[in-house]
């Protein structure tokens, strides 16, 4: 399933600006639940506070590093990369592990000195590859979010708010490489002298049939951090809570109840609108003109009714081509547009040519 990927699919969409969700009261100091393909906020909590975000930050390292390397670049582990604090793969000064291995050693085990590898390899220094981070995070309109490293150690200036991640976490998502790797609980990869079995830190992957990701965190400072995203009949959502010690139960939650509110509503499968326009050039009279991609619309609280009507133009007088659009399917509840679908012509029609008095003479003489 790619809903998180669908966001490019929904056209001219009146999207809700925050549902407040009757959610139990949740540990954590902050925490957000988003619908992912739209952004709409399902239930907050002081969402928008600064806080430090522990080995989440490895979303924004992961999704870095797969847009700057490729992942079977071979990088040689350099000595500052090993004996970082904290979670590790134990890499060796000089070892060479491929930039995918380490990906899977940042996600999955959580391995400080795998970011501190692959942020080297990547940025040229920790320094160079956190300047890459907040380049991203700005391009991504993160306002409330600073990296200083790409592991998520301790730092002042190193932090982010619930929001902020929930957006990271949609963007990541769309990474069909970081998607597989979060959403996978075990995973195997070679290293010098053997094998390495990796496991998912992300217990929620074992507690749910919905969760498809993403990423733990916990400093002591930071307390612990989780970041989730889950998918069920066509709905998405992503869950952040930041110092939250019931974390795993707060996500459970959470999620159960945006999933109780939200509803995937298909208005359209492509190609099921299909119109006919007078044109007095074309072969057969008319140029078909059709949807050519679906549509998908999430509600909340319930689908209401949905009405379709076409509008399109009602003669065609000048050239086509396959792909214009002349004209669109209108979705309406309560008779407000909620949506809206391009009708495209299916086929070219040329304007026939003009015959000229010289012509005429030239055909017959």
């Amino acid at each position: 399933m790619k809903r998180f990927l669908s966001i490019c699919m929904l056209l001219a969409l009146l999207i809700p600006q925050g549902i407040p969700v009757h959610a139990s009261e949740v540990s954590a100091a902050s925490a957000i639940l988003i619908e992912a393909t739209t952004g709409t906020p399902l239930y907050e909590k002081d969402a928008d506070r600064r806080l430090p975000m522990a080995s989440t930050t490895k979303i924004m390292t992961a999704l870095v590093a797969l847009e700057h390397t490729s992942p079977d670049t071979v990088v040689r582990v350099p000595a500052e990369a090993c004996g970082v604090e904290g979670s590790s793969v134990y890499l060796r000064p000089g070892e060479e592990i491929t930039a995918e291995d380490l990906l899977w050693s940042v996600l999955l085990e959580s391995a400080n000195d795998a970011a501190a590898a692959l942020a080297l390899s990547v940025g040229g220094s920790i320094e160079g590859f956190a300047a890459m981070m907040n380049e991203k995070a700005d391009a991504l309109g993160l306002a409330d979010t600073h990296f200083t490293n790409p592991h998520g150690l301790d730092d002042e200036e190193h932090y982010t708010t619930a929001r902020d991640l929930a957006k990271l976490t949609v963007a990541a998502m769309a990474n069909p490489a970081f998607r597989t790797m979060v959403s996978t609980r075990r995973h195997t990869i070679e290293r010098e002298g053997g094998a390495r079995v990796l496991l998912n830190h992300n217990r929620l992957l074992r507690l749910s049939d919905d969760v498809v990701g993403v990423k733990t965190g916990f400093t002591r400072r930071s307390g612990r951090c989780l970041v989730s995203a889950a998918e069920r009949d066509g709905v998405a959502l992503v869950c952040v809570t930041l110092n939250a010690p019931d974390d795993w139960n707060d996500h459970l939650s959470l999620l159960d109840e945006g999933f109780a509110r939200c509803h995937a509503v298909t208005l359209a499968e492509a190609g099921q609108f299909v119109y006919a326009i007078p044109c007095p050039h074309a072969a057969d009279g008319a140029v078909t003109v059709s949807n050519r991609i679906p549509l998908t619309r999430i509600f909340f609280d319930g689908p209401p009714q949905i009405d379709a009507r076409i509008e399109a133009r009602r003669l065609l007088l000048e050239e086509v081509h396959a792909g214009d659009v002349l004209g669109r399917v209108v979705f309406t509840a309560d008779g407000h547009e909620v949506a809206a679908l391009p009708l495209m012509a299916e086929e070219s029609v040329p304007l026939p040519e003009k015959s000229s008095f010289f012509s005429h003479f030239t055909r017959n003489g």
